[in-house]
């Protein structure tokens, strides 16, 4: 699909830069605004209202769709003092 082409570069944009840090509340409006863009075009292409939670499961958008789903938090690594 021409849409989960486009997207992609966006959230994994997105990720990386947000990614290093408490990052996990960011990272669920970037997975739902994915997931709801996508279900948005093709509900419209389909002539069809809402989001299609029901039509469309998760595990297909990312499964058959390959919609991103690296969201992974990056930790900074603790700095270790070298000895003297």
């Amino acid at each position: 699909m021409r849409l989960v082409q486009l997207i992609n570069p966006v959230l994994r944009g997105w990720v990386n830069y947000f990614a290093v840090g408490q990052s996990s509340e960011c990272f669920n409006f970037i997975k739902d605004w994915g997931e709801k863009t996508i279900r948005r075009h093709m509900g419209r292409s389909r002539n069809r209202r809402g989001f299609g939670w029901k039509r469309w499961s998760r595990r297909w958008l990312y499964d058959e769709l390959k919609l991103f789903n690296g969201y992974r938090v990056r930790r900074a690594a603790a700095l270790k003092a070298s000895p003297a």
